[in-house]
């Protein structure tokens, strides 16, 4: 039977996540929340740990993830994480805000792609590109707190990354004020070296209205010409709608 190390870490947000009103104290109190959220690709981040420890960076090459947003994670809490093993092979991995309490944030994730790509057709937005360095570098988790060395001892940016940029694209491009991250799938397709040129192409492929309006966008991240991550990104891109 596979045993698990538990583990914990106090949440917190990045400088840069501020761009984001609802990373603010001031801006989620606008928007009904008590104080300011965390960045829904941060939790991802520390999700990442045990999947990591678990499947190395064989995972960060080729693995494979689906990541939900099921309460807010405010700036400051901790959180909790139970990790179980799946019949499929792959692993579970819940975060809660207190030990054994009800899931902040669920994630799977999988050594291996379980299904293959066909880029999808819908709305283009402007393909924007990204220098993988600072917060789009190797020590993303480093930076919010988990000490992991793996991705920056190999010199490669850390999976966190690929949300982060999907994030941005989501930010500049379909975002009206403060909005929220729900959901990613997330497919890796390739090592990125830290300080590399990425690309990032995306085309949204649904639009509707659920606690605000939501976007679904498929985001390619390319880099010297090679797709290195395909996500499914959806978030509130209005919260006030």
């Amino acid at each position: 039977m596979d045993s698990f190390v538990p583990w914990s870490i106090i949440a917190r947000n990045l400088p840069e996540h501020a761009r984001n009103p609802i990373h603010t104290d001031a801006g989620a109190q606008a928007a009904g929340f008590g104080r300011a959220l965390v960045a829904g690709v941060t939790s991802y981040a520390y999700c990442c740990h045990p999947v990591i420890e678990r499947f190395g960076l064989d995972w960060v090459a080729s693995g494979e993830a689906e990541v939900r947003f099921v309460s807010p994670v405010a700036d400051g809490d901790e959180l909790f994480f139970r990790v179980a093993g799946r019949s499929d092979g792959g692993l579970d991995v819940t975060a809660t805000s207190a030990p054994g309490g009800a899931p902040a944030v669920t994630l799977s994730a999988w050594r291996g792609h379980r299904t293959s790509f066909r880029p999808q057709t819908g709305e283009a937005l402007t393909p924007v590109a990204a220098r993988l360095e600072g917060e789009y570098g190797s020590d993303y988790a480093a930076r919010a707190g988990d000490a992991q060395p793996d991705c920056a001892v190999a010199g490669v940016v850390h999976p966190a990354v690929w949300p982060a940029l999907a994030n941005s694209v989501f930010h500049s491009q379909l975002a009206r004020g403060s909005w929220i991250h729900v959901r990613s799938g997330i497919r890796h397709f390739g090592l990125a070296p830290a300080g590399a040129e990425a690309e990032v192409s995306t085309v949204v492929v649904r639009r509707f209205q659920r606690r605000g309006e939501r976007a679904v966008a498929e985001v390619i991240i390319r880099v010297d010409g090679a797709i290195v991550a395909v996500l499914e990104h959806e978030a509130i891109v209005d919260v006030g709608h």
